[in-house]
């Protein structure tokens, strides 16, 4: 997660608090307290959280961010803030399922740590599934990917920019997303203004 946007006092949970084991989580849910045990994190622009599978998550009110996941559509729902579904009744939560697959794992910081030089890329996060990096840049920077055998992703998370690719060139603004196919391996970046670009990509 990458966070555009939050409100004042706008919180991301992630992980849970120190000392919850599988014994600990049982006993909340038995109990709906499951808040209780939840670690909460403020959120502010430009933070950046990893959600590894299995780690709990929820965004909460006030929050906009942009999301990089792999491709799946799982979701396991442990708590639903009491909150009725369309029908009126409470919606399906999958308690059983959830146990096998949650990391209880102690985790030191859940924020990513980082430092966006500017007119560099600077990576935020890489696993198996995708890297993404951050390109801070109030120039014109030339990107270079005969390297990868994958697509590229430029997702504009602040100002516009121009990229220039063999016989076109697109326009982008904050909030758009532009695929570049695998076959493009040489782009120039031409910013109106500072731009914050997202580099998502497969690392092959």
């Amino acid at each position: 997660w990458y966070v555009l946007h939050a409100e004042p006092d706008a919180e991301i949970i992630v992980g849970f608090k120190d000392g919850v084991d599988k014994d600990t989580y049982q006993h909340h849910v038995k109990n709906n307290t499951i808040r209780d045990i939840l670690n909460v994190e403020k959120a502010f622009p430009g933070d950046v959280f990893f959600i590894p599978a299995g780690r709990i998550h929820a965004i909460g009110a006030g929050i906009t961010l942009c999301e990089i996941q792999q491709s799946s559509d799982m979701t396991y729902r442990v708590y639903d803030w009491d909150r009725p579904g369309v029908d009126g009744k409470p919606r399906e939560l999958h308690l059983d399922e959830a146990l096998d697959a949650i990391d209880f794992s102690k985790v030191d910081e859940y924020k990513t740590p980082y430092k966006a030089p500017k007119n560099d890329s600077t990576q935020l996060v890489s696993c198996e599934y995708f890297t993404t990096n951050l390109m801070a840049f109030d120039r014109k920077i030339a990107c270079d990917y005969f390297y990868l055998d994958s697509f590229v992703i430029y997702v504009c998370v602040e100002g516009a920019f121009t990229v220039v690719y063999p016989h076109g060139s697109e326009h982008i603004m904050a909030g758009d997303t532009v695929l570049l196919p695998a076959e493009i391996k040489q782009v120039e970046l031409l910013p109106d203004k500072p731009c914050k670009v997202l580099e998502v990509y497969i690392k092959s």
